[in-house]
């Protein structure tokens, strides 16, 4: 009988339950037992009788056959909650299970339950009011990321060997480049976001957080494809397993730009990243290239585009509700209706348009751009943003009396912007000018999203002894290629697949791909 989880990556899991030298009920044993051990709060829900069945009847010549499983709290399971990391739902029952979902269990994954997410998966933090703090499995008391927090800790953090994740600004490279993961976001459209897949702001992408390379690639392999409910799938890809290690990266031309989109980073980021790039370019015989990559800012619009769909989503509950919500989110909410107007939203797909242009014109120099995932290491667990310096929203928000003044003033700029309309656009302006530390985090991921490209975030060493991350970008539909970027870093320079120290357990490291 295991007496803890399996260490290794997921794919050596299935080998091994296939061999015999391990069986999926007690590997779910030991999963539980950890969760039930563990003080990470990665789990929001377990629903141990399900996954005892699913365990006892696990099929191991399935792809992820008998492997304990996290499932992303945002993600809709049948009979489970959808609460959507929120007080606002936290009594809903999800009716349907989503095509993601479905897949990942029809490919032989053992549900465990749901992992903590930010509330509506609109911060890069891992603290709820519904659900409390997350902890980094790396040092507790540090930020897991988000908002696929919970699978990043309960992956990092040895509690189970598979967990899902969505990214439609960063929630998965960010938190995977705080834990230790690999964090991939393919191609907009690569695995289905249905039901529910809002036509817009369309940047949210589906996927996993993984201890190797293969991991993520079987992922995809088993949840991507068309669904006919969200019109923006793409068709399968052949095999990206099958294809790993098959494709040359000798010749082929990257630049390096730390801080895409102007982020500035902590001290040691920037170097560490260097050496890293330097190593990936050695290792590869890929061509580095000085290149100036100049972006607009696009984080203000589409964070207040975003909240298009969490209105529907809220429905008539809105504004009834707002004292139940993170403060932050409440208050994006509130400042967005009170600033998105028509002209807000011209000028948002202007600079939609411009990013395009741009980054189309930069990788028609190069095929790979490469930027740090996060300003820095994991910042304290409980903070409510990335902010260093502390929430301006949440002190002026924590009280009724708060939130009903600032509902007050961006009524006001509401009624304001109604005869002059050039009034949002200025605000907006003057804050990203005033504040630009507001925006640093999501600065460096969202830009892939926006512009529907693959980027991976690839453990790249530590910091401060925190684990942080390589951003790799490269043009649509070139996921492959990503793959095996990621590949040949695991490689030449592989990374801890859990957390160190774990006692009484055995330390591994990633396979190597003989493709």
């Amino acid at each position: 009988m295991a007496d803890t989880p399996w260490t290794g990556d997921a794919c050596s899991l299935v080998d091994a339950l296939r061999a015999g030298e391990r069986s999926p009920v007690e590997e779910l044993e030991a999963s539980l037992a950890a969760i039930d051990r563990s003080d990470l709060n990665a789990f929001s829900f377990i629903d141990a009788d399900r996954a005892r069945t699913a365990a006892a009847q696990a099929d191991t010549d399935l792809p992820f056959g008998g492997v304990p499983t996290g499932i992303k709290e945002l993600e809709r399971v049948e009979g489970w909650p959808y609460t959507e990391g929120s007080l606002v739902f936290e009594d809903r029952i999800a009716p349907t299970t989503s095509v993601h979902s479905a897949r990942l269990l029809a490919g032989g994954a053992v549900p465990v339950g749901l992992t903590c997410a930010s509330e509506f998966g609109g911060l890069n933090v891992s603290v709820t009011r519904l659900n409390g703090v997350t902890h980094n499995p790396w040092r507790r008391g540090r930020s897991a990321g988000g908002s696929s927090g919970g699978s990043a800790a309960a992956v990092a953090g040895g509690l189970v060997s598979l967990a899902g994740g969505g990214d439609g600004g960063g929630s998965i490279r960010i938190p995977a480049g705080y834990t230790g993961l690999l964090g991939m976001k393919g191609t907009f459209g690569r695995i289905p976001r249905s039901p529910g897949a809002y036509s817009r702001p369309n940047t949210v992408v589906l996927g996993n957080l993984a201890r190797s390379v293969r991991d993520a690639a079987r992922y995809f392999d088993v949840c991507g494809g068309v669904d006919g409910g969200d019109p923006t799938s793409l068709p399968r890809h052949p095999g990206f397993e099958a294809g790993l290690g098959t494709h040359e990266l000798r010749g082929r031309k990257v630049a390096v730009v730390p801080g895409l989109g102007g982020v500035h980073l902590d001290p040691g980021v920037e170097d560490n990243l260097r050496t890293a790039a330097d190593a990936l370019v050695a290792d590869t015989g890929m061509e580095l290239v000085e290149l100036d990559v100049t972006l607009p800012n696009f984080i203000s619009h589409w964070m207040m585009g975003n909240m298009s769909t969490l209105l529907a989503d809220l429905g008539d509950r809105w504004p009834s509700c707002a004292k139940d919500m993170t403060a932050e989110i409440a208050g994006g909410l509130y400042m967005s209706q009170a600033l998105y107007n028509l002209r807000t939203a011209a000028r948002a797909e202007d600079l939609r348009i411009q990013l395009n242009e741009a980054l189309a014109e930069v990788f028609e120099q190069v095929d790979f751009v490469i930027a740090s995932t996060n300003p820095g290491p994991a910042f304290a667990a409980d903070a409510p943003t990335s902010n260093p310096d502390g929430s301006v929203v949440e002190g002026f928000l924590s009280s009724r009396v708060g939130l009903t003044a600032f509902r007050a003033i961006m009524g006001l700029v509401r009624a304001l912007s109604a005869g002059y309309t050039k009034l949002p656009n200025r605000l907006i302006d003057l804050t990203n000018r005033a504040n630009p530390e507001l925006v640093a985090m999501g600065g460096l991921t969202v830009i892939a999203n926006v512009y529907g490209n693959p980027a991976v975030s690839i453990p790249a060493g530590t910091v401060d002894g925190l684990p942080v991350g390589m951003q790799v970008l490269a043009p649509h539909h070139h996921d492959e290629l990503l793959f095996d970027v990621a590949l040949a870093v695991e490689r030449h320079r592989p990374w801890p697949l859990i957390a160190p120290p774990q006692p009484n357990r055995r330390e591994f490291v990633a396979p190597v791909v003989t493709n």
